[in-house]
């Protein structure tokens, strides 16, 4: 006998009330923001060709995917993993010719094969934006201002920004502090881990001050610029000063500049966000190229952020106090439950004797044309 058969597979699960409604509330709130700021509102399918999701941006990992052939086509689909490669398709080809930069915003849901780390979550929602066709110093700080705005708007609070250089290795290791070429992975993979001993073993021991160069942002700016003798990093580091400065105390901030967890496909600019009491990350974002994927159209610089805001839409469902409801009887004034809606009232109307107003989660009862608590 089957016994397994309402089981949701690992890593899946409902929302339920009152947990749904804070993802409407969070959906709502961050692409008000969105919107505010001019960033037009796309819809992309969950399914698309597996060759379209994975060859728009370097780095991305079709294994992640959900993979299967479609029956119409005889191609292989996949099931999205991230919603950024969805956009830079739709901009490359629907919107090619619209102006730039081209602001777009999105929200829905992703799935992976397999949860992150420790985390068995394969299904999340995820919100964003990308600003195409720039990925210059005021793109960048426009990007993670409105990233704070919409995470604060959201309901948010002590949000974290950190900094980091996802291409750090590979620009250094070009001049400045060159590296074999079989060396760079092994060396990006310790950085990665903290890990000092690895990153001696992996020849990159001129690498090591990096390790220390890690923490509140401003002493971390610093001892970066003190180890960057060659200078190959001033650039960079001036953008992130100034970056640092327009978003004036509206978040904490920290550097870790050779971070690279999560920035598959970011190139001279990425940060993390985290908020004060919500597990794991709020959002990342950076700079990035849209492959263009034809030879008579160029590659286009791109630079967005993704919010995964499931831990924050959890935190607010469970402080979230219970909403008044209005029990409305048998035979209740139908135009007067109407006016009472209109003012704020949520009604709940009997359907037969048996209801219980109470039961059925009301506050409050319609008598005579009033509301009694109940």
């Amino acid at each position: 006998m089957e016994t397994d058969r309402d089981l949701l597979p690992e890593g899946l699960e409902d929302r339920l009330p009152p947990a749904a409604a804070a993802a409407a509330q969070v959906t709502r709130a961050v692409l008000d923001v969105l919107g505010l700021h001019g960033y037009d509102r796309v819809q992309p399918p969950m399914i698309e060709f597996e060759r379209s999701l994975a060859s728009r941006m370097a780095g991305i990992r079709a294994r992640k995917m959900f993979r299967f052939v479609d029956p119409a086509s005889l191609r292989t689909l996949a099931l999205r993993s991230d919603m950024t490669p969805q956009l830079g398709r739709i901009a490359s080809t629907s919107l090619a010719g619209t102006a730039r930069p081209l602001r777009l915003c999105y929200a829905g849901p992703v799935v992976t094969i397999k949860g992150d780390g420790l985390d068995p979550t394969r299904e999340r929602l995820q919100l964003g934006a990308e600003l195409i066709g720039n990925d210059n110093l005021a793109a960048a700080s426009e990007i993670v201002a409105v990233a704070i705005e919409a995470l604060s708007a959201a309901g948010a609070k002590d949000l974290t920004v950190d900094f980091t250089m996802p291409d750090l290795v590979d620009l250094l290791s070009a001049n400045a502090l060159p590296l074999d070429g079989d060396k760079c992975e092994p060396v990006r993979r310790e950085l990665d881990a903290k890990d000092a001993g690895g990153l001696v073993a992996a020849g990159g021991d001129a690498y090591l001050p990096l390790l220390s160069a890690i923490g509140p942002f401003y002493a971390a700016i610093e001892k970066l610029a003190a180890f960057d003798a060659s200078g190959a990093l001033a650039s960079r580091i001036a953008a992130l000063r100034v970056i640092a400065a327009r978003l004036g105390g509206k978040a904490r901030l920290t550097l870790d500049p050779s971070e690279r967890h999560g920035f598959e496909y970011q190139s001279w600019f990425g940060f993390t966000i985290y908020a004060d009491g919500l597990p794991g990350l709020l959002g990342r974002g950076g700079s990035y190229t849209i492959n263009s994927n034809s030879a008579a159209r160029a590659d286009e610089p791109a630079i967005g952020f993704s919010l995964y805001p499931d831990a924050l839409i959890d935190a607010l469902a469970a402080s979230e106090p219970a909403r008044d409801a209005l029990f409305l009887p048998l035979g209740h004034d139908t135009d007067h439950a109407a006016r009472l809606r209109a003012i704020g009232w949520r009604t709940v109307a009997a359907l037969g004797d048996g209801c219980d107003a109470k039961a059925l989660g009301c506050t409050h009862r319609l008598e005579d044309g009033e509301a009694v608590k109940l």
